[in-house]
């Protein structure tokens, strides 16, 4: 075995919103699996109560006096697993942090295979992927899985890089690089913002195969069923995609609309060249002029539809253009930050 010093320390953050009727048998599985670890890690557990209303709180409690390697944080209220999340990124004192669900979706497991990874090769960020070649899913209630699959499948169209997860919650992290991040989703939300700022900041993102296994939800009942907000779900993942490339939801309607606007018009200047040549514009004064007014008196939705198009279309790539400049200029001013801010820390710890 390693001696103290040489073996780097891992932070386990277990976020907790009524959590009661499994947290104690979870967090001794967890306990029992990071003690086959010992002769390469050294372990601490922070357990973050985000205000559950059962017995949560009590049992962390009562976890903390008998594990001396564990912590309990508690919010006073619900403030969502963006916040438990920040909150325990800001206590971890681990040279890695990795993040786990509570319920043992996925294995105890998957925390070796992660520490190895993030180890070997130096990334800031791993992912447990379930949705990678060699990961699986078990019993995963058909709801929870659509929107899981295609709300993965719809950020990565949008993300950079080739992670085939971006919404999972089981992750292992650099310990200096995330507790130096600054996140700012106080929802599920915070998942695809640890994954962009990490991109921004050039950051190395790897993947391990994952297992997703529902059995043990299904066997503890109703109460364990999933909490995902659906419409809550589905408006953090297009505002995800959103912050991934937001010129995409702008220039890529735009270009489908100028499309439409580009045949409407043309059929817009066949029907002007049909009133031109009649007979009727040929005797007007002005013929050109008789000839617009003839071809919108018959066809006054060609030229509506024709012209209004056409200006959504040009509205809606300028703000394309205006949308990618703007997210240059902020991945530039993160990337500036972030930079400045670990000078400071480094100067601080001088």
């Amino acid at each position: 075995m390693k001696s103290t010093q040489d073996r780097p320390l891992v932070t386990i953050i277990l976020p907790a919103y009524n959590e009661a009727a499994v947290l104690e048998e979870n967090v001794g599985v967890i306990e029992q699996y990071l003690r086959t670890l010992e002769s390469r890690y050294r372990f601490e557990i922070v357990i973050v109560n985000d205000g559950s209303r059962d017995g949560t709180a009590e049992i962390a409690e009562r976890l903390e006096s008998s594990f001396s390697n564990l912590r309990v944080l508690h919010h006073p209220t619900n403030f969502g697993l963006g916040q438990a999340f920040k909150t325990g990124f800001g206590e971890s004192r681990g040279d890695y942090v990795v993040t786990m669900d509570v319920d043992l979706s996925y294995a105890p497991d998957h925390i070796g295979l992660m520490l190895d990874k993030i180890v070997k090769t130096r990334a800031k960020l791993v992912l447990a992927s379930p949705y990678m070649e060699g990961g699986q899913l078990t019993n995963v209630p058909a709801k929870r899985k659509f929107f899981s699959i295609w709300g993965n499948r719809f950020l990565r169209a949008f993300a950079r890089g080739n992670a085939s997860t971006i919404t999972c919650m089981v992750r292992a992290y650099d310990g200096p690089f995330i507790r130096a991040l600054s996140l700012r989703s106080l929802g599920m939300d915070v998942m695809p913002e640890t994954v962009y700022k990490t991109m921004v900041l050039r950051g190395l993102i790897l993947e391990v195969p994952a297992h997703l296994d529902w059995t043990r939800q299904i066997a503890a009942g109703p109460q364990r069923q999933s909490s995902m907000r659906i419409l809550r779900h589905i408006f953090s993942t297009i505002l995800s995609g959103f912050l991934f490339r937001p010129f995409m939801f702008l220039v890529v309607p735009g270009l489908v609309m100028l499309a439409f606007s580009m045949w409407v018009n043309i059929w817009m200047i066949v029907h002007f060249f049909e009133a031109y040549l009649s007979p009727d514009a040929a005797q007007a004064a002005d013929r050109i002029s008789a000839a617009v007014s003839m071809a919108y008196q018959r066809y006054p939705h060609t030229f509506l539809v024709g012209l209004l198009s056409l200006m959504v279309s040009i509205q809606l790539i300028g703000l394309g253009a205006i949308a990618l400049q703007a997210k240059n200029y902020f991945e530039e001013l993160f990337h500036q930050g972030s930079v400045l801010r670990r000078r400071v820390d480094q100067l601080e710890r001088d």
